[in-house]
């Protein structure tokens, strides 16, 4: 019994050395494993902070390049917000569509108004002017009015705000574009430009635009610019302004060609051309 309880011992003896020798062995790779898993999670969640940091970073970049670029053109193209060169491009120029809502204007034979043709060759010279590098303010650019409707003095609260346009807008020059009429007599035509009688500024403007209109339109009874110190625009702008006359709607010819795209082009690029060699005309002045 001895002996058996000696065998005993010594079995439980031998397998408590394996018991130790396998701990000995596996807990160093275990703990190799877990370090390494523990290692590679840190890893991961260092590259996943240093791409959120990196994606931040882009995004904040964006933003800034985003908010630099709203603010290089925040003064482009609206009403009111500068017209200087950054601005601007080469400078701003107002273009006055004459008439507009309750106030047609002056109604052709075939029953065009003058608000409605106005639009169309304020809208198409707007077009070559933008074309050319300059910023174009409309004072209106629909058939209504510049005027509330509760108020009682439409006509005059109209004329008020295009001046104050022109004002607020500080323009290089305005154009205001019109239809002439002359019921005493149908067979009166041809486009005419009127500025203020007491600015040589507008005078030198209105006789470019008057010049490009009489050749480009072959004019066969030219007319010359024209002074005048009653018409509210021209009195009361503040900036070097003339007035279009495009043609007359009381004479029937006239009225119809006033009414031809291809006609109404060819009127707009001399009012455009004419613009642009006082403009430049100016240049050269300021230049010497």
């Amino acid at each position: 019994m001895r002996k058996l309880k000696e065998k005993e011992v010594k079995i439980i003896q031998y397998l408590m050395l394996v018991v130790l020798f396998g701990v000995a062995f596996v807990l160093p790779a275990y703990g190799v494993r877990v370090q390494m898993k523990e290692s590679a999670g840190l890893n991961a969640q260092g590259n996943t902070g240093a791409q959120m940091q990196d994606n931040a970073g882009t995004q904040g970049s964006m933003r800034m390049q985003g908010t630099g670029e709203n603010a290089g053109m925040g003064g482009k193209g609206k009403a009111g917000e500068g017209s200087g060169a950054d601005a601007a491009g080469k400078g701003t120029i107002v273009i006055d569509a004459g008439h507009g809502g309750f106030d047609s204007g002056m109604v052709g034979g075939s029953g065009i108004t003058e608000k409605v043709l106005n639009l169309v060759y304020a809208k198409k010279l707007e077009a070559l002017l933008t074309e050319a590098g300059y910023r174009v303010v409309q004072t209106r650019d629909t058939e209504e009015g510049l005027y509330d409707a509760d108020e009682s003095h439409k006509k005059a609260q109209d004329m008020q705000r295009r001046c104050a346009v022109i004002e607020q807008e500080q323009p290089l020059l305005a154009v205001s574009i019109h239809q002439n009429s002359y019921p005493q007599d149908a067979s009166v035509c041809g486009p005419q430009v009127f500025y203020y009688e007491h600015s040589a500024e507008g005078e030198q403007l209105a006789k470019c635009i008057q010049t490009c209109m009489n050749e480009q339109l072959e004019i066969a009874r030219p007319r010359v610019q024209k002074g005048n110190a009653s018409y509210y625009i021209l009195k009361r702008s503040a900036s070097t302004t003339v007035i279009v006359e495009c043609g007359f709607l009381t004479n029937p010819a006239e009225e119809a060609k006033l009414q031809e795209e291809v006609y109404q082009d060819k009127l707009v690029k001399a009012v455009c051309d004419g613009v642009l060699q006082y403009l430049n005309d100016a240049d050269s002045q300021v230049g010497k």
